[in-house]
């Protein structure tokens, strides 16, 4: 009886402590953040994009016959991507992938291996060129992106494999280490890291990033010369530009804790950080830091996002001590963090209006031609293209051929 009363009080006492829980644990921090319409509009899109590169590059990568008037483009089965669905994460296999976005793939029989393949349609193959000559024209700003990137970290040196994963984001060539590290030793240099096949880049010239400014001294000189400005310039010395989700309760002790935090001193992703001290004004001033720091990342890439993944490589070597992710998600009047296609990206808010980038590039202006192809879909196809691009002719074979 005893046994049974102390089962009874016990399972009680789970229940009571499970409810009365206050700790809030990361996937809960993620679920209860504030949603904002655009961005999610925008992810949207974005994460079919993501699939829609991921082809492109592959298709791209084809090993194509040297270069002649009657050459055709790069292409390859449908059989072969399709054995990449899950890859590439094509929930409903290749056919019907490629079928989605005739803008961008056409598909065709090739009667020399007697199976259906796939190519990128003119307009695809007019934006992929359009893109590369954007990244190769500014070449010089690529190379400033990189002496920044090492210049934030705490030995000036990078792993080449963290950098590999976010060459896109930086608007790098896809060779950049013939076109950017192998042409500029004066800059960069390669060496062998402790793990095995693992290179470190380094900057060469240390004093090359000595006076670099970080993006956001441009908004607080902007904000200081305004017209009409009332706010002082010392209060603004260390404030980052701010906006919040549509419908954000903004409460007075969280108003209050926020001009706090604006006033606080720290060092910049550009200064030697120094000792780390360990009073609470100093462990918040390295929390400012990291968060000036990812903010500096962000305002490097070309489309202003980066996924949280890929960022969290750069952790270590920037001297961060804390969780990414849970830092965008403490400060939601910078950074927007998005859940969707099963990945975490996030946004610097300062740099998007409506959805779209306030200051664009060539680059971004190249990839958003993509991106509104994808939004496409299949509207605006004839008839006519419709039946020569159905799941009939790809499952039962094409009677198309690819003109010689």
């Amino acid at each position: 009886m005893a046994t049974q009363i102390l089962k009874k009080l016990t399972s009680k006492l789970r229940i009571t402590t499970t409810r009365h829980r206050t700790k809030t644990t990361s996937s809960q921090y993620v679920a209860t953040r504030a949603r904002d319409p655009t961005f999610e509009k925008h992810m949207d899109a974005h994460k079919n994009l993501l699939k829609v590169v991921a082809v492109q590059d592959l298709l791209l990568a084809a090993p194509t016959p040297t270069p002649t008037p009657t050459t055709h483009p790069p292409s390859l089965s449908v059989d072969f991507l399709d054995r990449l669905s899950q890859k590439f994460h094509l929930n409903r296999g290749a056919a019907a992938f490629l079928r989605h976005y005739p803008h961008i793939f056409h598909v065709f029989y090739n009667p020399t291996k007697s199976q259906p393949y796939f190519k990128l349609t003119e307009s695809a193959t007019k934006i992929a060129q359009q893109e590369a000559a954007a990244v190769y024209d500014s070449l010089p700003l690529v190379i400033d992106r990189l002496v920044r990137l090492l210049s934030m970290s705490l030995t000036k040196e990078l792993p080449l494999r963290a950098i590999f994963k976010v060459w896109r984001e930086l608007g790098l060539p896809d060779d950049f280490e013939d076109s950017v590290i192998s042409r500029n030793p004066n800059l960069f240099g390669l060496c062998d890291a402790e793990e095995p096949n693992t290179h470190i880049l380094k900057l060469v010239d240390e004093n090359s990033g000595s006076n670099l400014v970080a993006a956001v001294e441009n908004w607080r000189v902007i904000e200081c010369c305004r017209e009409g400005c009332s706010v002082d310039r010392t209060e603004i010395r260390y404030s980052f530009n701010h906006g919040y989700p549509p419908g954000m309760r903004l409460g007075k002790n969280f108003k209050a804790k926020v001009k706090e935090w604006q006033g606080l001193a720290y060092v910049g992703p550009y200064e030697e950080m120094g000792e780390k001290r360990r009073t609470k004004r100093g462990v918040k001033a390295l929390q400012k830091r990291a968060v000036g720091v990812v903010h500096e990342f962000l305002s490097l890439t070309v489309e202003k996002t980066v996924e949280v993944e890929k960022i969290s490589h750069f952790r270590k070597w920037f001297g961060i001590d804390l969780n990414i992710r849970d830092l965008f998600l403490d400060h939601p009047g910078m950074f927007y963090l998005s859940t969707k296609g099963k990945r975490h990206t996030v946004f610097l808010r300062e740099a998007y209006e409506k959805g779209r980038l306030i200051d664009p590039n060539p680059v971004y202006e190249a990839r958003r031609k993509l991106l509104d192809l994808v939004v496409l879909g299949r509207r605006g196809v004839s008839l006519d293209f419709k039946s020569r691009n159905t799941g009939r002719n790809i499952d039962h074979g094409f009677q198309e051929q690819e003109n010689d």
